[in-house]
């Protein structure tokens, strides 16, 4: 049996189409879902255009957001059924053995490979997936909302496990794309004095980063983050996904200030780092998540305390996924879903 599915099938600028698929085999710890609803990762996006900076497994189906039903289940599963609603981590094959996922750090094992770029994610109708990367959902948390707990997890894990934010902090958030506007919602939640940055092309997604309570800016920040006592910001979250931007967050930030990278960014950095030594700040990387993050996003969502609708710009069936793509790109949503079967 075989499905359509999205599929980037080459290391070229635009390399992605709809394929046939054959419905995926499952192991006896694995599950087999089927898809409801897979939201369009930036990182997608950089496959498509061929701007990554990651190894790819071409050809590859993508799509690592996804929420959806059970439909058959491995004979070594105990404790999941068919028709279970859940959503799945992104880390679809790990080392046991290694260091990083003997303490539960296994987002960080280097041998790590992720659904859409290692082995073929859920732009598709069915998508296999280790019982180990499970989350329930509750019935009333809506599919085309669980499957953004993902970027959620993202935000989540930068802005609580890696930035470390108190209430009352003065925080610059540069780019107001699907992560940029996430973190700040996170940062929101932690009580944090939140500014999200853009370019005038921004001005759209801005709008949404102020549904979530936070100062919007097109252009400078400086006067913003240097607005309570002269010295900058106490975090700079840089997720704008180029390496510019991190020469604007050693300029926004304070004197042992903190610096969060989440965003990609392959470019050289043609510039000094030195400021971060004359100000003695910390630049802190931010890579995926883990199980209690899952956990924690996932009760966020179904209280209602994080609220994704704001962000979700449409929801296209997976024979639209090229507008989808490209109203992700040109900036005129902050998030698109693909529901791949009508």
């Amino acid at each position: 049996m075989k499905s359509a599915g999205v599929v980037n099938y080459a290391p070229e600028k635009g390399a992605v189409e709809i394929r046939e698929v054959a419905k995926p085999g499952i192991g006896e710890e694995d599950v087999l879902l089927e898809v409801a609803y897979v939201g369009v990762c930036g990182s997608d996006i950089h496959q498509w255009t061929n701007d990554h900076s990651w190894t790819v497994n071409y050809p590859v189906v993508l799509g690592h957001e996804f929420s959806g039903r059970i439909v058959e289940t491995g004979r070594a599963v105990k404790g999941w059924q068919p028709g279970d609603r859940v959503v799945s981590e992104t880390a679809a094959i790990i080392d046991p053995a290694n260091p990083m996922s003997k303490i539960g750090l296994y987002n960080l094992d280097p041998t790590r490979k992720g659904f859409g770029y290692g082995v073929n994610g859920a732009m598709t109708r069915y998508v296999s997936t280790p019982a180990r990367c499970l989350h329930r959902i509750p019935d009333h948390l809506p599919f085309e909302h669980a499957c953004l707990t993902e970027p959620c997890c993202v935000a989540y894990n930068a802005v609580v496990n890696n930035a470390h934010l108190k209430p009352g902090d003065r925080v610059v958030v540069l780019g107001p794309g699907t992560i940029g506007i996430l973190c700040a919602a996170v940062a929101r939640l932690c009580g944090a004095d939140v500014a999200v940055v853009g370019l005038e092309n921004d001005r759209g997604r801005l709008n949404i980063a102020a549904q979530y309570g936070c100062d919007t800016i097109v252009g400078n920040a400086t006067a913003w983050a240097r607005e309570r006592d002269g010295l900058g910001a106490d975090c700079v979250i840089d997720a704008a996904g180029a390496s510019a931007t991190l020469k604007v967050a050693m300029d926004l930030v304070r004197p042992n200030g903190h610096i969060l990278k989440v965003g990609w960014g392959p470019q050289p950095l043609n510039f000094s780092i030195d400021p971060l030594v004359q100000k003695n700040v910390t630049l802190q990387g931010s890579f995926s998540h883990n199980w209690p993050v899952w956990e924690r996003v996932i009760a966020l969502l179904a209280n209602g305390r994080l609220d994704v609708k704001p962000v979700i710009g449409g929801i296209w069936p997976l024979d639209g996924w090229h507008q989808a793509f490209e109203q992700m790109h040109s900036g005129a949503v902050v998030k698109s879903i693909i529901k791949p079967v009508s």
